[in-house]
């Protein structure tokens, strides 16, 4: 049983509560400058947070990474500049608003949005996860082993519009999770002699070096040059409540949409926007398309999307152990590290735990509110830095977060060279999503299918004997199915509708 009064004193620490309002102020930081995302501010707090205790070392980076998905919205109508690629499918509705002078509206709706998108999405994870928990306490290898591949097939399918390409990054990922010990005899393998290769390769350097050090890499190459921004002045949010009351329904339907696709390890933020905005723009009036209220209607709607697939996130994470993103890999990582073991054990062995930290998600949306309209008003300075002046900065903190982890120079070469190789497939139109996905399930997928077989003497049919593994294994196949088919289809029209 939960005791209340554990979980309310937990979170009436005078040093938890500190945490929570600093992870706030820095995930509003690093937000609203333009590429830096919420993955770079949750991989940057871990040289400071592994000195933490398990819980505030979790809030801080639940807190900084929900006001970091908000506050990408900032450049993003201001600038033109989408702070995070949360924030890139209703850019141009937010800054069409603020080009007519509908500035403190823009962005007054995406803060309530945003807020109300994670409250509603903590409510599903603390009333669905513990149902879940006692589901996934009876898996066996043969569930856990269909979990993880669909969770590789949603985030090769849900990557791109190339599915070749998503395949490869996939493959890529899956490739380098087999560097290391076997998870099953022990033997090393494809380490090339080196003793820092017997663990394989550490997922805190390759995160950092996949997206944030490539980030940097395109930011020096890129000239960005910045107009000024204009200043937020006049009522935020009351005209915001009177968009909430009007738009309530696109709303809910946003933080519904956000944390069915935030649970689907593998899709994130990102892909929760635009499915709501492509959804909000579908249901959009032909006369309200081009207008305020329907931008409006649709910044609305992804941005609830975008903050509540967070909350999704956590749902295999904290019930399956499987990270719903890279976000929640970090988490995971951090938890182990903290000798918590996420999974359905968690809620029959530490159940004040888990339950304080989804309380932590009511209270990191609320303070969004506040200090978010604080953000919008005094943040036009910070967005006028000139990226010379951030970059070195962000490079110091991603060499200090992967050798706090790894304890090497190795991790440092680790993360130069996958920053280096992020930025060769991004610049090609490979997903990143899908490699990160195959390094982190790869082992525990591979893990799973040799027990099973092992288990059945090499007999296939035991991955369909089991109920739940049966209908996981139809799934996961009729996903590949209906992906493979969607593509070929796209090929024929375009065939079709290709100039003769």
């Amino acid at each position: 049983m939960v005791d209340l009064n554990i979980i309310i004193s937990q979170l009436s620490d005078g040093y938890l509560l500190t945490v929570i309002f600093a992870s706030a102020a820095y995930g509003l930081l690093i937000g609203a400058i333009p590429g830096l995302t919420a993955l770079l501010a949750s991989a940057l707090l871990v040289p400071f947070i592994i000195f933490m205790d398990p819980l505030p070392a979790v809030a801080s980076i639940i807190t900084a990474s929900a006001m970091a998905i908000f506050a990408g919205d900032i450049p993003g109508a201001l600038l033109r500049m989408p702070g995070t690629p949360a924030s890139a499918a209703y850019t141009d509705d937010a800054h069409g608003m603020v080009s007519r002078g509908k500035v403190g509206i823009a962005l007054g709706a995406g803060l309530i949005a945003s807020s109300l998108g994670g409250l509603l999405s903590a409510i599903i994870l603390t009333l669905a996860a513990p149902s879940l928990a006692k589901i996934a306490l009876a898996f066996s290898s043969v569930e856990y082993f269909w979990l993880g591949v669909l969770g590789l097939s949603c985030a090769t399918f849900v990557a791109g519009n190339a599915l070749s390409k998503g395949l490869v990054s996939l493959f890529l990922g899956l490739s380098l999770a087999t560097v290391g010990m076997d998870p099953v005899t022990g033997i090393p393998r494809f380490t090339l002699g080196s003793a820092n290769l017997l663990s394989g390769f550490g997922l805190i350097p390759v995160l950092i070096g996949l997206f944030a050090i490539s980030e940097l890499l395109r930011g020096s190459v890129l000239s960005m040059n910045r107009p000024s921004s204009p200043q937020a002045r006049g009522p935020i949010f009351l005209p915001s409540l009177v968009s909430l009351w009007r738009h309530k329904i696109g709303v809910a339907r946003g933080g519904v949409i956000g944390t069915l696709v935030g649970a689907l390890p593998g899709a994130g933020s990102d892909i929760a926007a635009w499915v709501s905005y492509a959804v909000a723009r579908r249901g959009t009036r032909a006369g309200q398309r081009e207008d305020d209220t329907g931008a409006t209607e649709r910044l609305m709607s992804a941005s609830a999307a975008n903050n509540a697939s967070l909350g999704g996130a956590y749902i295999p994470a904290t019930v399956f152990g499987i990270p719903g993103d890279a976000i929640t890999a970090i988490v995971i990582s951090v938890m182990f590290i903290k000798g918590i073991n996420p999974g359905p054990t968690l809620f029959l062995n530490n159940p004040d735990v888990i339950y304080t930290i989804f309380a932590i998600f009511f209270l990191a949306n609320i303070v969004m509110i506040p200090l978010g309209i604080l953000c919008m008003r005094g943040f036009g300075l910070v967005l006028r830095l000139p990226q010379a002046a951030i970059s070195p900065i962000v490079l110091l903190f991603c060499i200090l977060g992967a050798f706090s982890v790894e304890n090497t120079l190795f991790s440092i070469g680790v993360v130069a060279v996958f920053g280096l190789l992020g930025y060769l497939m991004e610049e090609n139109g490979f997903p990143l999503a899908p490699a990160i996905l195959g390094l982190i399930l790869g082992p525990m997928i591979e893990e799973t299918f040799m027990v099973t077989l092992l288990k059945s003497q090499g007999d296939l049919s035991i991955f369909f004997d089991r109920q739940v593994g049966a209908v996981l294994g139809v799934i996961t196949i009729l996903a590949w199915l209906l992906a493979i088919g969607l593509q070929l289809r796209g090929q024929k029209t375009t065939k079709t509708s290709a100039p003769k």
